[in-house]
């Protein structure tokens, strides 16, 4: 059943447009998520698919009786309103109100906000966004319209609501930049490009191999009309006569191959900067502590940042993760212990939040960026403040020039700051952290609201980058694809380290937490003696505790074959990615070898997924014997 159809869209905001004669539909059990560059206007399509904005041209149909719930991007509430009352606005009636009630608080447990009555106007951003998620879940409804719905969640509530929308039985659309979450959940992505909509039937991996299949046709396409071009050219040039009918339509023939025009390349942002010089001293902690009251957020935290390190700070929200990323910038002191910088040292602080308001007090010793935007200064202003010129690998580089490179034309570079969307801003911050050149990054949970094609762009800068690198972020793939070194926040205030990334981390945790659970059940056998150990034998395997892993023949020997394998499947890939630019004319020959491709990349999906079976069989049983 189609529950909702957009027709003949067409909506601009100021000088900008953003959907010129689009189309969009939605059927019952469809999880769409829908991606594109900041700006480009998606959350814009959720506001008005739900009715809170009207379209300049165009049509929006909604099926009969058809309920839709609405999460905003940056939600608002009555400041003095109890964080319970906010929830259950709008949602409870006298028939439903002690289950609501009940849910409602189960909830925001769960989502880490456990004081119902605190008014909204205490709560940080991140916790509004919460409580406006849970209001959003709670009600019944057949369309749920989700603008971002994981920023300020950390992994677990993130993998809360991963597993609750995959049990969804409604019609899901959401703006999400977490690629993961788009895989697991998502049946459908929509893109949003250059004023159209693009639908792709399926989840977000399957979303990438067929646009890089359309985008590689289009491309030989192109080259094909290039070289037909050349041929034409020279017969033009050579004299011809337009006499005849036959050659008249040669030249019309020639003449339209010209003007057709040739695929547009998406703009993406070009990151490019130097760091300064880093010395042998870097950043040193030691025995750092930190508290709030009673609270301890950071306990006896000792460590030596090495040249190049990737450092990844991950936790539960409110455990101070934000805090310790702050003490190392100079921000805020620590309760006990010193953060001792080497002089060559200079930072570049990315914040969680934008402050709209300026600072009364900070410390700008270490050339901190505190990430304040007046909503009054034109854009480009705002980069000068840093610098007028940036030097990057190409040379000095203009503010105005670098702006362009980060996707602000001319006519937005002399907009006010508060004109732009919220990914905008944030990419213009992060140009502002980079234009100072840093070479040691402090990345406050950089992902939220920026784009998956900046996030990619800026995930292969930070693989070139020099510097140090020291992130808070909750995004498990930015997490898995930049960081090689993990510290996980723990009760008390401790930090542990784990070497590798987000997954690297969850599979040693796994592992670590069924050794516990099997030492424990050994233990308890121990203690409760021989007999009741032979009569919890009785009762099967139901009660015995897990058996001992290890490696089967077949496993072992794939375990130590397959990294060899992975590496000859991508250089077949590789050779074929150049046979099928090579074959570009002959279209007999490159559909075989897009076919020959195609099964490559099938083969080395299915060999990189043993192969991640295998490394986390591999850690549990290391696990086993520590």
């Amino acid at each position: 059943m189609n529950l909702l159809t957009i027709e003949h869209l067409t909506k601009s905001y100021t000088e900008r447009l953003l959907f010129d004669d689009a189309a969009f539909s939605l059927q019952e059990g469809e999880k769409v998520g829908v991606i594109g560059i900041n700006g480009t206007g998606k959350s814009t399509l959720l506001k008005m698919l739900a009715g809170l904005e009207e379209p300049d041209a165009g049509t929006i149909t909604t099926a009969n009786h058809v309920v839709i719930r609405y999460l905003p991007q940056h939600p608002e509430f009555d400041p003095a309103m109890p964080s319970l009352a906010c929830v259950l606005a709008g949602n409870v009636s006298e028939e439903n109100r002690w289950t609501i009630e009940s849910d409602a608080k189960a909830m925001m447990t769960r989502l880490g906000i456990k004081d119902f009555s605190q008014p909204a106007g205490q709560l940080s951003g991140g916790q509004r966004k919460r409580l406006a998620l849970i209001s959003a879940l709670l009600a019944p409804a057949d369309i749920l319209l989700l603008d971002e719905p994981t920023n300020h969640l950390d992994n677990e509530m993130a993998d809360w609501l991963e597993d609750y929308l995959k049990k969804w039985k409604g019609a899901l659309v959401m703006v999400t930049h977490d690629r993961y979450f788009l895989d697991s959940v998502t049946n459908r992505i929509v893109e949003i490009d250059k004023g159209s909509i693009y639908s792709y039937q399926t989840n977000y991996s399957g979303f990438l191999e067929l646009k890089t299949e359309r985008e590689e046709m289009e491309a030989a396409s192109e080259r094909k009309r290039q070289s037909i071009l050349r041929v034409e050219l020279e017969w033009i040039r050579r004299g011809a006569r337009a006499r005849s009918t036959k050659q008249k339509a040669h030249i019309q023939r020639y003449e339209e191959l010209r003007d057709r025009q040739a695929p547009v390349q998406d703009a993406k942002v070009e990151l490019s900067s130097i760091s300064t010089r880093l010395g042998k001293t870097t950043v040193e902690l030691e025995h750092i502590c930190k508290g709030y009251g009673e609270r301890k957020l950071v306990d006896d935290f000792s460590y030596i940042f090495l040249k190049g390190d990737r450092v990844g700070f991950i936790g539960p929200n409110g455990c101070g993760k934000s805090t310790l990323l702050k003490i190392i910038a100079g921000i805020i002191p620590p309760d006990a212990g010193q953060v001792m910088v080497g002089q060559t040292v200079k930072m570049g602080y990315y914040a969680q939040e934008i402050a709209s308001e300026r600072p009364e007090d900070g410390n700008q010793e270490r050339g901190i960026d505190f990430s304040y935007m007046d909503p009054e200064q034109r854009v480009i202003d705002y980069v000068k403040d840093t610098a007028e010129y940036i030097r990057t690998a190409d040379g000095l580089i203009s503010a105005s020039a670098m702006l362009e490179r980060f996707l602000f034309p001319p006519e937005k570079q002399y907009s006010p700051i508060g004109k732009l969307s919220g990914g905008e801003k944030k990419r213009l911050n992060l140009l502002r952290v980079l234009a100072s050149s840093p070479n040691f990054l402090l990345l406050d949970e950089i992902t939220n609201d920026l784009d998956i094609a900046t996030l990619t762009i800026l995930e292969d800068y930070l693989d070139r980058y020099e510097g140090i690198v020291a992130a808070v972020s909750h995004d498990r793939y930015f997490l898995d694809r930049t960081m090689k070194r993990i510290f996980a926040f723990e009760e008390g205030g401790r930090l542990r380290q784990y070497e590798g990334g987000y997954t690297d981390y969850a599979a040693r945790k796994a592992a670590e937490e069924e050794a516990k659970q099997e030492a424990a059940e050994a233990r308890e056998k121990i203690q409760t003696g021989p007999k009741a150990a032979a009569s919890s034998e009785k009762k099967g395997q139901r009660t015995r505790g897990p058996q001992k892993l290890k490696f089967t023949y077949k496993e072992q020997k794939d375990y130590e074959t397959i990294e060899g394998e992975i590496a000859a499947l991508e250089e077949k890939i590789a050779a074929l990615e150049k046979d099928i630019e090579a074959f570009a004319h002959d279209f007999v020959k490159l559909n075989q070898l897009m076919a020959e491709k195609k099964e490559a990349e099938a083969a080395l999906e299915e060999k990189m997924e043993r192969w991640m079976y295998l490394e986390e069989l591999a850690a549990k049983i290391a696990a086993q014997q520590t």
